[in-house]
């Protein structure tokens, strides 16, 4: 995905009616000092009289944090996206932050069944019915990127068909080079934030998120992390069907489990809390230190505990990688800290 700099190409339609977007909403939520200091209210020709004093009184009583979180989710995938992976740097933002963006959710409504069949038929060059024995229609989950719908393959094999949201490509190269453009200005108007150098975090995000968007990059990682774990009685991987997978859909084996958040339900199952939390830590430690390749994305809705207290992630569109030096030099690291060795913590 290449992001240019609006400054750059100009404001095209695109960009201009995206931007009133954006920025109405951060006007909604009580943003509107930052709109100021950014100098970038010639985008808005809505003003706050738009924005009713009730909504706006309601808005006053909370958080920063949570209107933050509000906004994003209102902003839709892109931002939602950008949220959840800002939950995971506590480097950059204050705990408050960090715990309510965790809360993101994808509420996405799911697209027509109609442009889904579109997109399977196109990916697969084949009609639906020569594919799949049995496909329905009403998928089981709907996602920024993306929804899942149940199947069953002409082997009698249960499957889950992750299909690509239209139109989603588009969306965000205009979300990200707006968002690449208000880094720009925080850099430039904010004192401080060149510091944390936020054009240097969108850049990376648009990297994640493009490869998230390739679900034939995201089989060759289950594929590549099912052989990293081959024998293991204690992680399993779901098999992935590459003959019905293009970039675009992704087809796999249907899992059913219990999502690793629902405590109570693990409990009332008979499952062992404390083998699946150990497990679950030398699974960690196996990716990052023995294999140098691990799951990037692992919150509570990707990870299903299996009968016999086996972890099974789910979605693998976010992978990390660790060359070989900076895995020994983080293992020096953590033994310095273990051991209180401030010498050898320090030299790691």
């Amino acid at each position: 995905m290449i992001i240019r700099r609006i400054g750059i190409i100009g404001r095209t339609y695109r960009h201009v009616q995206r931007y009133r977007q954006i920025l109405t909403v951060l006007f909604k939520y009580g943003f509107g000092d930052l709109v100021d200091t950014l100098k970038i209210e010639q985008y808005l020709e809505i003003g706050l009289q738009m924005i009713s004093r009730k909504r706006r009184e309601k808005i006053g009583r909370l958080s920063r944090a949570e209107r933050v979180r509000m906004a994003l989710e209102e902003l839709g995938p892109t931002f939602i996206k950008m949220g959840q992976i800002l939950s995971t740097r506590p480097d950059l933002l204050p705990v408050e932050f960090i715990r309510e963006l965790g809360k993101l959710q994808d509420n996405v409504p799911p697209f027509g069944f109609d442009q889904a069949k579109k997109i399977i038929e196109t990916e697969l060059g084949a009609p639906l019915q020569d594919i799949f024995m049995n496909f329905d229609e009403t998928p089981v989950a709907s996602a920024s990127l993306g929804q899942v719908h149940e199947a069953l393959l002409a082997e009698d094999e249960e499957v889950v068909v992750k299909v690509q949201r239209p139109g989603i490509r588009k969306t965000i190269e205009v979300d990200m080079e707006i968002m690449l453009h208000l880094a720009t200005l925080m850099e430039r108007h904010l004192e401080g934030w060149n510091v944390h150098r936020p054009t240097k975090v969108v850049e990376e995000f648009a990297r994640t998120l493009e490869k998230e968007m390739d679900y034939t990059a995201e089989a060759s990682h289950m594929q590549t992390f099912s052989k990293h774990f081959k024998g293991e009685h204690t992680v399993y991987v779901p098999k992935v069907y590459r003959g019905v997978t293009t970039d675009r859909v992704l087809t796999m084996e249907k899992i059913v489990g219990i999502k690793v958040s629902r405590i109570d339900l693990l409990e009332k199952r008979g499952f062992d809390k404390e083998k699946i939390a150990a497990r679950g830590a030398d699974l960690i430690m196996k990716q990052i230190f023995v294999h140098g390749f691990f799951h990037a994305d692992p919150h509570p809705g990707n990870i299903f505990i299996l009968p016999d207290n086996v972890i099974c992630y789910l979605d693998f569109g976010m992978m990390g990688r660790i060359g070989r030096q900076t895995r020994e030099d983080f293992a020096d690291l953590i033994m310095g800290i273990v051991h209180q060795d401030e010498s050898s913590a320090v030299n790691a």
